[in-house]
């Protein structure tokens, strides 16, 4: 049975990584935001000190040079994506049917270009600097596999018979609506909500999905909304 000093040791290390993991999301959110704002000028150590209402140097002591302190925002931009647009129970999101699964993609999506726009923004920023640093690239390519391997799951899920290649035109589409939604010619005109899931159905029987071909895009009759109840 550990003694009653190894749990106290074993509490305070658990407390003390939970803090660390709390500032550097706090750093992280900070920097996206700015990046948002400013764009990559702005990114700053001690602007990003400034913003995350943190004594000055504690981004230094976090990530000491730039390049670290833009892999810290890349895997902080990862981690609130993923909240955002992965399916909400992944492959088994299929299971609910198509006007489930348009659904819950179409509210992903809407809600991304809604409730969340300075986060397009910082991603951009960032993508463009990985074009520019081999360096971020693979940092920020590793982060987008977190995504694409789900796509790929759901897709076979679906029945596809090119998961890889669907999940390709699946991401294309709606990194494009994105875009164009944010920082193009659309930016003023955000989708509603039914005409994302009317996308989504389209997009998918086009591929030939099993299911999708004439359906009804929408919710099935009585289902749950992924923020009810939120």
């Amino acid at each position: 049975m550990p003694s009653r000093s190894t749990r106290r040791d074993t509490a305070s290390g658990t407390t003390r990584e939970a803090s660390a993991t709390a500032r550097a999301d706090r750093i992280g959110d900070a920097a996206l935001a700015l990046l948002a704002e400013r764009g990559l000028r702005g990114l700053t150590h001690r602007a990003v000190d400034e913003a995350a209402g943190l004594p000055q140097g504690s981004t230094s002591n976090h990530a000491r040079t730039r390049l670290a302190l833009l892999r810290t925002v890349v895997r902080r931009q990862a981690e609130r994506e993923a909240a955002l647009l992965t399916p909400p129970a992944g492959p088994g999101t299929a299971a609910g049917g198509p006007g489930e699964l348009t659904e819950a993609l179409a509210h992903a999506l809407h809600q991304y270009l809604t409730d969340h726009r300075p986060l397009l923004v910082a991603r951009y920023e960032l993508a463009l600097e990985a074009t520019r640093r081999p360096e971020l690239r693979e940092v920020y390519d590793r982060a987008g596999q977190g995504f694409r391997e789900p796509m790929v799951a759901l897709m076979r899920a679906l029945g596809s018979a090119d998961p890889e290649r669907h999940t390709l035109s699946l991401i294309a589409w709606c990194d494009g609506l994105m875009f164009t939604c944010i920082a193009g010619s659309y930016h003023a005109s955000v989708p509603e909500l039914a005409e994302l899931r009317r996308g989504f159905a389209e997009l998918f029987a086009g591929m030939g999905l099993p299911g999708f071909a004439g359906a009804e895009p929408g919710p099935a009759a009585g289902a749950v909304r992924p923020d009810a109840g939120q």
